[in-house]
């Protein structure tokens, strides 16, 4: 072999060995430096992840809970607006109870004070008839009575008296 061509693959070869050994260095640095800090970025990741789909998981739970909450709320809130309103119809009718007795009471009462001014009126108009007609028998009496009837009376209650003193 000639000198050239000696030299020639010396150079391939020298150009393989670096080669490997370049490509064996980069393997080197990539485990030794790189690869840890990818495998580190990737646990990192892999827990923020893990922690994104634990939290992502306690929020569908919490969220299925406040929907039970809301139906809870729901069902409390329909109980109530019933109740309020049965409550509402009972004390209507309690109040309308109360207020048509109370009309009751007031109306009869009405009625027992209308008997008593009816009463009141008939024996002051029976106080005026009779005041009036003493009045007119007593101006009867002045213009029809004169000593000569007032005798007449005498005698007669006299004659009545008698036969009840006799016997």
């Amino acid at each position: 072999m000639n000198d050239a061509r000696l030299y020639l693959e010396i150079a391939l070869v020298s150009q393989v060995v670096s080669s490997i050994v370049f490509i064996a260095a980069l393997v080197y640095a990539w485990i030794r430096w790189m690869l840890p800090v990818v495998l580190a970025a990737q646990e990192r990741s892999n827990r923020q992840i893990a922690e994104g789909e634990r939290h992502r998981d306690e929020v569908k739970g919490a969220l299925e809970a406040l929907r039970g909450e809301i139906e809870t709320a729901r069902h409390d809130a329909e109980l109530i607006e019933r109740r309020s309103t049965e409550r509402g119809e009972h004390e209507r009718r309690l109040m309308l109870a109360e207020a048509t007795e109370a009309g009751d009471r007031a109306l009869a009462d009405a009625g027992r004070e209308l008997d008593r001014a009816r009463a009141a009126a008939r024996a002051r108009l029976r106080d005026e008839i009779v005041a009036r007609a003493l009045e007119l028998a007593r101006d009867d009496a002045k213009r029809l009575v004169n000593p000569a009837l007032d005798a007449r009376f005498v005698e007669r209650f006299i004659g009545s008296v008698e036969p009840a003193a006799r016997g």
